[in-house]
């Protein structure tokens, strides 16, 4: 069995032999007419036109019968059931013994091939164009994987995802899916009056979001910037200001902290910002909105994900935060000291990082412990505003008392977090205390608590109407398509290989 390096030692030298007869083995131009697929669908009536056609696509298996040589090309356009896959036949006695013997001594499997010939079927059915000429297109250098066998290593098929794509329908499915997935968001949001905004990827002042930025230096201004931890979220907040009612965006966003099957540092997100309008309300345009994604992504609302039976058609319940984790834990958030929040974390054996840890880490734990148990779809409701810096309080109690609470939702979908939104807080002076506690916080130790963003506070201070934000990851596709995060980015951010 020849290595590697063998078998692109001799392609090399089929790759002479192209050059040195005068032929290009990376033309830039074919004269391709037509599609595989558009072949396909109307054969019958090209095979009677008895005219030739000009297809082109990468040569996916080769087989001799005597004076005759069978491909498989693929162009990888889309037909159900053939995928882009047409049957070819060389003759010796149609394009002649030294034209026949040329294609034999440099045409291997994995080139790409121009045949220019006619249609027909042969015995067995089978659609086939027959050759009266040919052309390189591009010459591999490297073989492909053993058809049946391909990549076995999860970790190569990440690396290596164009191969996997190739040799594995269910991928090449799954990078269409996703492209229907963020389509259908935008053209849900599109058809409801939201206007698709771009706002900055550096950042002076990372904000809208509780997460460890990716630093950088910006060369031509001789500073340090940060990549975005949410999708503009205060740059949005300031569109209201300026008189925009109904905004979105869909882009990447950064945060530099751990890798698991949920969770990545390389991401895309939409978040949109709907003036006038406060959580309640955004809680029935999401929960429209998700029903419209699964049904235009994946043709259904009832999914089996992650061990959990999900169905977005049901109605969907409402979880309360304080009592889902008395409920599973026996903690009163009320009463509950650090100390003790942090003994029943032991208890419950839930690892924390003890670095900057305090009150609002204890309880994100408590409640990450607890949202395994719910099944959903359904929105958790009623959290301490100690864990939402940018949410609107409730309306204060009877008497006058100031809440504790906020006005946000969070979309709990097979044991996890699927979407966030809340009233967005518009008062100046309240937001401005509560950055400052943020910054306590960071101070201590705390690398994902908020900064205080002076220019946002001074946006606030010339006036911006109620407003409900809600944004969601790509974390909701890799649930509705029941595969961890990381394999369901086309290109995944790797490890360089050693």
């Amino acid at each position: 069995m020849p290595t590697i390096e063998e078998l692109r030692k001799t392609r090399i030298e089929k790759l002479k032999k192209l050059e040195a007869a005068g032929l290009l083995a990376y033309p830039a131009k074919t004269k391709r007419t037509n599609s595989i697929a558009e072949v396909l669908k109307d054969f019958s009536k090209l095979s009677k036109s008895k005219k030739p056609v000009v297809l082109a696509g990468r040569i996916m298996a080769q087989r001799g019968h005597g004076g005759a040589t069978f491909l498989d090309i693929n162009d990888g356009s889309d037909l159900p059931a053939q995928a882009g896959k047409i049957q070819v036949i060389i003759k010796e006695d149609k394009i002649g013994a030294k034209g026949y013997q040329f294609f034999l001594d440099v045409f291997d499997i994995a080139d790409f091939v121009e045949v220019k010939g006619t249609l027909f079927k042969t015995k067995r059915g089978e659609k086939t164009i027959e050759a009266e000429d040919y052309k390189m297109l591009s010459k591999a250098l490297l073989p492909l994987p053993e058809k049946w066998h391909g990549l076995q290593d999860v970790e190569e098929c990440l690396r290596k995802r164009y191969l996997d794509i190739m040799f594995n329908p269910e991928v090449k499915e799954m990078v269409k899916k996703r492209a229907i997935f963020w389509n259908s968001i935008r053209e849900f949001l599109m058809k409801k009056g939201f206007l698709e905004v771009e706002t900055p990827v550096l950042e002076t002042t990372p904000g809208g979001a509780d997460a460890r930025p990716f630093k950088t230096h910006h060369n031509a201004l001789d500073m340090d910037v940060y990549l975005r931890i949410s999708m503009g979220e205060l740059w949005q907040k300031q569109l209201m200001v300026a008189g925009f009612e109904k905004t979105f965006e869909i882009g990447r966003q950064f945060r530099n902290e751990g890798m698991d099957s949920e969770h990545l540092q390389d991401y895309t997100q939409m978040e949109f910002y709907w003036a006038y309008a406060d959580y309640e309300q955004g809680m029935k345009l999401v929960e429209e909105m998700y029903k419209y994604i699964a049904k235009k992504t994946f043709g259904k609302l009832k999914f089996k994900i992650r061990g959990f039976d999900v169905d977005f058609g049901k109605k969907w319940e409402k979880y309360d935060y304080q009592s889902t984790i008395a409920k599973y834990t026996g903690i009163n958030l009320d009463q509950a000291s650090l100390p003790e929040i942090e003994k029943t974390l032991n208890k419950l054996s839930i690892d924390y990082d003890k670095k900057g840890f305090n009150k609002t880490r204890a309880i994100d734990n408590l409640w990450k412990h607890c949202r395994k148990n719910i099944s959903g779809p359904g929105f958790l409701i009623n959290v301490p505003i100690i864990m939402e810096p940018l949410a609107k309080r409730m309306p204060a109690r009877a008497g006058g008392e100031k809440s504790d609470k906020v006005q946000r939702f969070q979309v709990i979908i097979a044991g996890s977090e699927n979407g966030k939104g809340y009233s967005e807080l518009n008062d100046p002076i309240d937001q401005a205390e509560r950055f400052k506690e943020q910054q306590k916080l960071r101070d201590a130790g705390d690398q994902e608590a908020q900064r205080y963003d002076k220019d946002f506070i001074e946006a606030l201070e010339h006036g911006m109407p109620p407003t409900c934000g809600f944004g969601v990851s790509e974390r909701l596709f890799s649930f509705l398509i029941d595969k961890p995060g990381r394999e369901c980015q086309i290109f995944p951010l790797m490890r360089p290989k050693q």
